[in-house]
């Protein structure tokens, strides 16, 4: 694996997400449904994404994974229903690309948390992956994510 990890710092960001819990089998559904949910929500404010979609994870528990979907806006917006507003914190992060399945993810965050060890840095548990891509439009060998584990 060839990573290139660095450390930056985030400005916050406005978002609109739905939070909740999932399975890891459950994850595709899950999402699909709450990205759908929110573009509906935004088409009713007349507003567009400001980014691409999210998913911040507050846990690792692949059987009751709490997460947050949402997509990046350019203002803060209101909620309704399920969808609520929110931000992506501002703060240092640490953050690579990933290229390839989802599946096989588990290695580069095993590497990045070895080199926050090494920088000695703590991250507070809390990683947000935004996806350049969808396997409904790709091959899963070209999927692109963004990881960013955010910071101490």
């Amino acid at each position: 694996m060839d990573q290139q990890f660095e450390i930056i710092e985030l400005q916050k960001q406005p978002a609109l997400s739905v939070r909740q819990t999932a399975s890891v089998n459950n994850m595709p559904m899950v999402i699909g449904q709450a990205y759908h949910a929110i573009i509906a929500h935004l088409d009713k404010l007349g507003e567009q994404p400001a980014g691409i979609p999210f998913v911040a994870y507050y846990n690792m528990d692949m059987e009751n994974l709490d997460i947050e979907i949402g997509f990046p806006t350019a203002k803060e917006l209101t909620g309704q229903g399920q969808v609520s507003a929110s931000y992506i914190p501002a703060g240092k992060a640490a953050t690579f690309t990933h290229k390839g399945p989802y599946q096989e993810m588990a290695p580069a965050y095993d590497a990045i948390n070895l080199w926050l060890a090494e920088q000695k840095q703590e991250p507070t548990g809390v990683v947000y992956e935004f996806y350049y891509n969808s396997p409904a439009e790709v091959p899963e060998t070209e999927l692109l994510t963004k990881v960013v584990f955010i910071l101490k």
